[in-house]
């Protein structure tokens, strides 16, 4: 059984912190795999927020959360992180993981990557 599961949102005032985590089962967590952050507000598409190679030692990030947020993963876990810092209003949003479709598979543009399996997604919401 293939499966990802996302914890650490919540509700946070605006300049605040919160740190999301990606755990996955079985073999849907191996080394080889890249995986990516999303987020998606109700009636808008589904947007990119951050990824992270296979091997660790490149990471993506969309301009919105540039230097706000970051990705890391920890292989012996199985679990792939979202450092989220001085959140605004705008990062409102339900946050899902994802994992590349190719093993070792490396892009320098993180369209490129396939994400196809995929977290039920957690809330996280901004708010004073």
């Amino acid at each position: 059984q293939v499966q990802l599961v996302e914890s650490g949102g919540g509700l946070v005032q605006p300049g605040g912190s919160l740190k999301l985590s990606c755990t996955a089962s079985g073999r849907t967590f191996s080394r080889a795999y890249a995986f990516g952050w999303f987020r998606q507000i109700p009636g808008k598409e589904r947007e990119f927020v951050a990824a992270i190679a296979w091997s660790g030692a490149v990471t993506y990030y969309a301009d919105s959360v540039k230097g706000r947020f970051t990705i890391s993963r920890d292989d012996a876990q199985k679990t792939v992180y979202l450092h989220m810092n001085v959140l605004k209003p705008d990062d409102t949003a339900v946050y899902s993981c994802a994992r590349e479709d190719r093993p070792q598979y490396f892009s320098s543009n993180y369209n490129n990557y396939r994400f196809d399996i995929w977290g039920q997604g957690t809330q996280v919401t901004v708010s004073s």
